[in-house]
């Protein structure tokens, strides 16, 4: 049984986008609040009835999210929750470093606006920390990423890198062992809020770029236990 949430992101309007449009974002958000999870099968009649769509409208949204690289279609099987490679982490994981790297560089001074909604998303992942709500943690660790790149004020960019954070979260652990894979990045992603508060970019740079690095090794080293069977 699905269970979505029906809520476009903040910065967007329904009345803006074109139905189907309005609906693959939908989706892709469900991606990234991890409630929609790689190789995970999709009933189109349960899922239209869920976004509240007609059928046509939602297969006109899978196509467009398979496009973003979201979705699989399956000869005979239908429509799926895209299942990542590890080219796709290594690709990944370049554009993050380019466009968070380059929102702290283009930045002489974080504005209190981008600081309050970065503390915001930090805010609420210790809360989900606290009550071992690991999925919701993952969501407010990616959003608070997101805030990075917003600093760079650019539409273009926070849409291409909300693709980017729901192939990333295809990628993330799910289940009992999530936990394991998220909890040591909370200190991490305090300690670069901390040093973007106190306007020390450069280091934050570094501190980001290190991170990044971790990350990608970490997720690399999920994908060779997997195929090794551990």
């Amino acid at each position: 049984m699905l269970s979505l949430k029906i809520e476009l992101p903040e910065e967007m309007s329904a009345d803006t986008l074109p139905a189907f449009q309005r609906i693959a974002v939908l989706l892709r958000e469900n991606i990234i609040n991890g409630n929609l999870q790689a190789g995970q099968a999709l009933a189109e009649n349960e899922l239209a009835a869920l976004c509240d769509t007609s059928r046509n409208t939602l297969r006109e949204a899978l196509r467009f999210l398979h496009g973003e690289g979201l979705m699989d279609y399956q000869h005979n099987r239908g429509v799926f929750v895209r299942q990542l490679t590890q080219r796709d982490v290594r690709d990944i994981y370049k554009a993050r470093r380019y466009l968070e790297v380059l929102a702290i560089q283009s930045s002489s001074t974080i504005s209190e606006f981008h600081l309050h909604k970065m503390a915001g998303q930090l805010d609420l992942a210790v809360t989900a920390a606290n009550n071992n709500d690991w999925r919701t943690f993952g969501t407010h660790s990616l959003r608070f990423h997101q805030r990075i790149v917003h600093m760079l004020g650019c539409a273009r960019f926070n849409e291409f890198f909300s693709v980017l954070l729901a192939q990333l979260r295809l990628l993330f652990a799910s289940g009992e062992h999530e936990g394991n894979f998220q909890r040591p990045w909370l200190e991490r992603d305090q300690a670069i809020f901390g040093l973007l508060k106190a306007q020390r970019n450069e280091e934050a740079c570094q501190s980001l770029t290190a991170y990044l690095e971790q990350s990608e090794q970490q997720i690399m080293s999920a994908f060779t236990t997997r195929m090794n069977g551990v």
